[in-house]
């Protein structure tokens, strides 16, 4: 049985968006699954749409993700070069060899007639098609004008009758009229092939067993059967995969600005998490699990589980996942990716930076009640600079508390802890609370009465990441202190 080969080849043409990237993980886990290999080959005939730096995404990508390529540039296997620009000799001499089997012919229309052509299609209302001017030129014709240097290009030389069928493992077997197919330019004039037959040549020469692309490439694969078929070449496994759509009408483009993998990185994913979204966006597992590494996809992804169905991409559930990931993440992995961030907010604050041991306990403070990375400064910042709040913050209902409330109890506990130096000597979470606990009983107080102001008044927020006596440990005696003589200004 033939080794499971499967292959990535994107375009260095811009970043990498979510269907990229979706692609690359379908060939990859299609390749581990069966105990194959992967490669990545860089389609870069289309010099004219080369962006600057696009190599550089694709390779930062894979690594980040965890996707590694068994073959390709910089692990050169026996299949090389994998940059297709480096590969232009290997083209001519194929398309040649279509010419000579009677499957391709030379075409010597100048760009002008073709144009002519197109605007007359048109004006139709029809797509454009080449009329197959040059398909049957007498031999000496095209011998003379090769041996003139007339620019041509070599054309697919396609069936005008009958049909084609082919098996997609997705879509099953679809057929089309051959009398629909274009005879499409195979080799251009500069002597770079076109995408639709350097994939077909290359696929071949690499031994690519599976094909996964999008559906918008259906309509492209008779042209590629033909082309295996003419060389006597056997035909890959095609896996068409439906789009990921924005919403119900909208595919997601990097025209239209749609995020790419890192721009969500940037804004607090985790790529793990990306990766296993994108994976559940067309593809469902046997059973119900959601969460899954990427060896564990190695081991449980199957082509059956493909969807036809397009797949609507959801920034909340997958906003909802990344807060999963992080919750069940390793503390000092945690602590890792963020403490960079927490020590940043005080510096950018002008506030003098914690203890490292303060900056872990506001960090991991913070780990169980975030979505994102990107949450982490809107969490803490009050930690770094107290801002002007709303005192009707001190009156909440359940908590039983008003303004003279807390008032009162801001008094009580300034002066409680004022008059104990073994609070201020230990002032931990802990202790902290078991004092107030004794203080709000002492004082004839419910605890959240007491409890209640002190937080509003360290935090000034309806909401905070933890509770009084821990933002009071982490604000230290003598910053507690002052917001609490704050709040009794605010509130008198």
């Amino acid at each position: 049985m033939k080794k499971t080969r499967t292959r990535f080849a994107p375009s260095p043409t811009g970043y990498m968006h979510i269907g990229n990237l979706r692609t690359a993980l379908y060939e990859y886990l299609i390749a581990k699954s069966q105990g194959g290999d992967f490669l990545l080959r860089i389609e870069d005939t289309d010099q004219e749409r080369y962006v600057e730096g696009a190599l550089d995404v694709v390779f930062n990508t894979l690594k980040a993700t965890g996707i590694d390529y068994d073959e390709g540039p910089g692990k050169e296997g026996d299949c090389g070069p994998y940059i297709q620009s480096q590969r232009r000799d290997i083209y001519k001499k194929y398309a040649e060899i279509l010419v000579e089997k009677g499957a391709a012919y030379y075409c010597f229309c100048t760009k002008e007639r073709l144009e002519s052509l197109k605007t007359s299609d048109e004006a139709l209302g029809t797509g454009f098609n080449y009329d197959r001017h040059c398909r049957d030129l007498d031999p000496e014709v095209v011998a003379m004008n090769l041996a003139a240097g007339i620019p041509y290009v070599i054309r697919q030389k396609m069936p005008l009758t009958g049909t084609t069928t082919f098996t997609d493992a997705v879509y099953g077997d679809i057929t089309v009229e051959n009398k629909t197919l274009d005879d499409q330019v195979l080799l251009k004039s500069d002597g770079l092939p076109t995408y639709n037959f350097a994939n077909v040549v290359d696929d071949h020469l690499m031994g690519i067993t599976h094909v996964v692309r999008g559906n918008e490439y259906l309509s492209s694969t008779p042209k590629y059967n033909l082309l295996y078929e003419a060389f006597g070449w056997d035909i890959p496994v095609y896996v068409h995969c439906a789009p990921i759509m924005k919403d119900e009408h909208h595919k997601l483009s990097k025209r239209n600005g749609d995020a790419s993998f890192f721009d969500l990185v940037a804004k607090g994913y985790l790529p793990e998490a990306i990766l296993n979204y994108i994976c559940l966006l067309g593809w469902s597992p046997s059973g119900n699990e959601e969460f899954y590494t990427l060896g564990e996809l190695e081991k449980v992804f199957s082509i059956s589980g493909i969807s036809k169905s397009p797949a609507i991409f959801d920034i909340e559930k997958l906003t909802w996942m990344n807060g999963e990931y992080i919750k069940r993440m390793d503390d000092d992995r945690f602590l890792g990716l963020t403490l960079g961030t927490v020590e940043d907010v005080f510096k950018n604050a002008g506030a003098a930076v914690p203890a490292p041991e303060v900056l872990k306990k506001i960090a991991l403070l913070v780990k169980t009640r975030i979505s994102t990375l990107a949450e982490i400064p809107e969490k803490i910042g009050f930690l770094a600079a107290l801002q002007d709040y709303d005192t009707e913050l001190y009156c909440h209902k359940k908590m039983k508390t008003d303004r003279e409330i807390s008032l009162k109890a801001l008094g009580i506990i300034e002066k409680a802890f004022g008059d104990s130096p073994e609070v201020k000597e230990n002032f931990v979470s802990d202790k902290i609370y078991e004092f107030l606990l004794g203080v709000a009983a002492e004082n004839e107080l419910k605890n959240s009465q007491l409890l209640w102001p002190l937080r509003t008044a360290v935090s000034g927020l309806p909401a905070t990441p933890g509770g009084a006596t821990e933002l009071a440990e982490i604000l230290g005696y003598d910053e507690t202190m002052r917001r609490i003589a704050d709040g009794i200004a605010r509130l008198s």
